[in-house]
């Protein structure tokens, strides 16, 4: 078994997959391909999607029983101790917003007015 999940996806692309795999949300394929189909289809995945992002999770005989691929993602696969997980990058400017903290505007404009009145 074998997903794809595809960002920004040129129509040539999509034609592409549709014809090894079934499109069953916009940008989302599932399929049974060989190996052999399923390495041609990332070749041509990688080679086509330019700006967008891909990832790739399919069936292997390991601990998990899948293993990933991933194509200008912010999350990559690593190895941990055996187990592959998904790690995303958190260095600054990675592309993750900076987390807002502290109290909202609205909180402080309520505690200002019943300090006043």
């Amino acid at each position: 078994m074998m997903v794809l999940v595809v960002t920004a996806c040129p129509a040539g692309l999509r034609g592409d997959l549709t014809k090894w795999l079934m499109e069953v949300a916009p940008g989302v394929f599932v399929g049974r391909p060989s190996a052999r189909i399923r390495d041609l289809l990332w070749d041509r995945t990688e080679e086509l999607l330019q700006q967008g992002r891909a990832i790739l999770v399919y069936s292997t005989d390991n601990e998990q029983g899948m293993e990933f691929r991933t194509h200008l993602s912010d999350w990559t696969p690593t190895d941990f101790d055996g187990l592959t997980l998904m790690m995303r990058d958190t260095r600054a400017g990675a592309g993750t917003a900076r987390r807002n903290t502290g109290w909202s505007i609205a909180r402080n404009a309520r505690r200002a007015r019943r300090s006043h009145g």
